[in-house]
């Protein structure tokens, strides 16, 4: 079974592209595909870029090029819901493009076609994350307390639920505030999600989306982002994989 592990920043992958086992990299439209062993599976890694277009490439090739068997995205977000706040992790359960816009021909954020403005995990791959999530996180708070001291991230915890996406990083008040007010179930919000969601539902493909919490998608005052991602973020990400792929990788139950 090959499993596909994508994130859009290098500072996210680097930690589990560290590990590979018999690495092997092949170039295909302008990316880097890091195929080896990981924890005794065989996975390919890759670096998707920015925003839903990149991701939905990426996700494209994955499945057909490498012919992946379920996809895990691993990144960043910004938080949204009360509660979800910097160094949290979510799980999704739920993917929607929030800046989807094709009214009056079809409902506001429903992909044209589909009917469906929300696209689900895999129900078995985000609980056997979730399971690893909460046991990865309390291991990372004990290795680098120094650094979530440092950051002012205390006593970070696990989310599950829906994940909005689209091509602007949401960073002012007034914009989170709007995205709340239109979509209250949402958690976080990020870039890439929402468009490997649609990708993985037209090929019938398993599917999750892991994120850390690096801001809280307005004004407020931000961590060092390059310090949260290279010590917090793509560390945690890396360890919940690793736990998940330890733990034997379920998937397949969307």
């Amino acid at each position: 079974m090959t499993l596909a592990l994508m994130a859009a920043m290098a500072e996210e992958l680097e930690p589990l592209r560290a590990a590979l086992e018999d690495p092997q990299v092949q170039h295909h439209a302008g990316r880097e595909f890091h195929t080896g062993r990981l924890d005794g599976h065989e996975v390919v890694l890759v670096l998707s870029r920015i925003g839903k277009v990149a991701a939905a490439t990426t996700a494209a090739l994955l499945i057909e090029r490498y012919g992946a068997e379920a996809i895990v995205f691993t990144g960043v977000a910004g938080g949204l819901a009360e509660g979800v706040n910097v160094g949290d992790v979510v799980v999704a359960r739920e993917l929607l493009q929030h800046d989807l816009d094709v009214s009056p021909l079809f409902p506001r954020h429903e992909v044209p076609l589909t009917g469906r403005s929300r696209f689900p995990t895999d129900a078995l791959l985000s609980d056997a994350l979730l399971e690893a999530a909460c046991a990865a996180l309390e291991a990372e708070q004990v290795g680098r307390a120094d650094s979530l001291d440092e950051l002012g991230i205390a006593s970070p915890t696990v989310h599950q639920g829906l994940v909005v996406s689209g091509d602007r990083f949401v960073s002012t008040a007034l914009e989170s505030t709007a995205l709340r007010a239109e979509l209250p179930e949402a958690l976080a919000v990020e870039m890439e999600g929402a468009a490997v969601a649609q990708v993985c539902h037209d090929c019938d493909l398993p599917f999750a989306v892991l994120r850390s919490v690096s801001d809280r998608a307005d004004d407020s005052a931000h961590v060092d982002f390059s310090r949260f991602v290279s010590e917090v973020a793509g560390p945690l990400a890396a360890s919940i994989v690793r736990r998940w792929l330890r733990n034997g990788p379920r998937a397949g139950t969307a």
